[in-house]
């Protein structure tokens, strides 16, 4: 039984936001002291374009992030000792990173249909599945 869970949520894509945390939710009502831990990575914003950009934007986004996130939580009737966690960089590299440092057992992550940059980058999840060293759970 996974005692770490780590729910990778990618807030532009409500639905399956929702369906992965009804997942890790049904996953950690299997166990007992299961910890949940929702995860969202806000783009790094280029240099060049944030000089354009409000001073505060990135402030912002990182406390919409966490807004959602907590919206999650409620909705879907979390534990209060799920973890809320707002990163930024890299999706994949922040979500393996977590996920080596924080010792999770299982990783849940949304698919999507691929667009012609995935083929030529690799996807997120697909990122995730090759590279992490604990289980992925992806969900479509």
């Amino acid at each position: 039984m996974s005692r770490n869970i780590l729910v990778a949520v990618d807030l532009s894509h409500v639905e399956k936001s929702s369906k992965i945390v009804e997942q890790a939710k049904s996953l950690a009502e299997q166990g007992d002291d299961v910890r949940l831990t929702l995860l969202n990575v806000v783009a790094e914003i280029p240099t060049y374009v944030a000089a354009r950009l409000p001073s505060d934007l990135h402030k912002q986004m990182i406390d919409e992030a966490a807004a959602d996130l907590n919206k999650l939580k409620n909705e879907h009737g979390l534990p209060d000792s799920t973890r809320i966690r707002i990163e930024h960089g890299n999706p994949a590299h922040e979500i393996l990173n977590i996920a080596n440092k924080q010792e999770i057992d299982l990783v849940v992550v949304a698919s999507h249909q691929p667009e012609i940059a995935d083929y030529l980058l690799g996807s997120v999840a697909g990122k995730v599945v090759r590279h992490a060293r604990c289980s992925v759970l992806v969900v479509r």
